[in-house]
């Protein structure tokens, strides 16, 4: 296993990011965490003011590769976390050329600043199942092996950023894993189907609005607690290989319409739903199952949380920050 002293998050005051920070506090207090926020970022308060007085904050772009080499020097970690991205995937039909330039560029510089500043930290490049694509039923679970065959811009932009980080690694000596996560429940990010499903429940029994509007609900979700998630990407960076790529979620694999049943029983109000057209994807994936035996062989990781609580605990958390 690894020890780390120095630990670099960026996009910390992002979804993933800050709840990831609160997970290596939980475990590992001793931990120094420093997280790269942007300066115009309009969600570091809020999605931070539970541990805000035990992070250093870093005003940094990663698309300004001046200001990431200050950054790094600054710091000097040891293992940094790579979670910025723009990662809203109905979205990125709309603003494709944005997006994709915004994810590349980030993780390019990143990588170049890594190795100007000649610093030598554990890089864990936190990617996405979305660069698996649509696959065929005979590679239902997918396992790391299965090839990648992105369908819509964010996908493109992710597949990108792997392969950007293996380079580095095989040209420069940059000790680097990959990740993709499959689905993971994320009360602090709105554009996720099970965040908006809770959050329009929520404003429903707050008596704001009266239907909840959804997509598709016929695609196939393999779902994990956001808790478990960010124990996942520590537990890559202990135990984890360099070079290596590492699937990683849950094991309740479900509808989406089914996961909106759970939620619905859980309301205080009764709710009606109906389909929005502007919420379906041009281009969507509907199989998401992974296959994490290579992850869990590592030091043979187990979910904490069943679906159950997982789904309470999405309920629970937006209410409080919605209330």
């Amino acid at each position: 296993m690894r020890n780390f002293k120095r630990v670099l998050i960026t996009g910390i005051s992002g979804s993933g990011g800050s709840y990831l920070a609160e997970r290596i506090l939980n475990r590992f207090p001793e931990i120094s965490i420093h997280g790269i926020s942007r300066w115009h970022s309009t969600t570091t308060v809020s999605n931070l003011k539970k541990i805000k007085d035990k992070v250093s904050l870093y005003e940094c772009d990663l698309c300004d590769l001046s200001s990431v080499i200050r950054t790094l020097k600054l710091v000097q970690p040891d293992l940094i976390f790579n979670l910025a991205s723009l990662a809203n995937v109905r979205v990125c039909f709309d603003t494709p050329v944005s997006l994709v330039q915004n994810n590349i560029l980030s993780t390019l510089n990143l990588l170049e600043a890594i190795r100007i500043a000649e610093i030598n930290p554990l890089l864990v490049h936190c990617s996405t199942s979305e660069v698996y694509g649509q696959v065929d039923k005979e590679q239902i679970p997918i396992n790391e092996n299965c090839p990648i065959n992105p369908v819509n811009p964010y996908s493109v932009s992710k597949c990108s950023q792997d392969q950007l980080v293996y380079s580095y690694g095989k040209a420069y000596g940059i000790s680097a894993i990959r990740t993709r996560m499959f689905t993971y429940l994320n009360p602090r990010r709105a554009d996720l189907f099970a965040t908006s499903f809770a959050r329009q429940i929520v404003s429903i029994e707050m008596g704001n609005e009266k239907i909840l509007k959804h997509g598709n609900l016929n695609s196939l979700r393999t779902l994990i607690d956001v808790r478990d998630a960010m124990d996942c990407y520590i537990d890559v960076a202990l135990y984890g290989k360099t070079g290596e790529v590492y699937n990683l979620g849950g094991k309740n694999a479900l509808l989406v319409g089914d996961f909106l049943k759970m939620l619905v029983k859980l309301s205080s109000s009764k709710i009606h739903y109906e389909p929005d057209p502007k919420l379906f994807r041009p281009v969507d994936i509907t199989l998401q199952v992974p296959d994490t035996n290579k992850f869990e062989r590592l030091n043979g990781w187990e979910p904490i949380y069943s679906l159950e609580e997982s789904v309470a605990f999405l309920l629970k958390e937006i209410r409080e920050i919605m209330n």
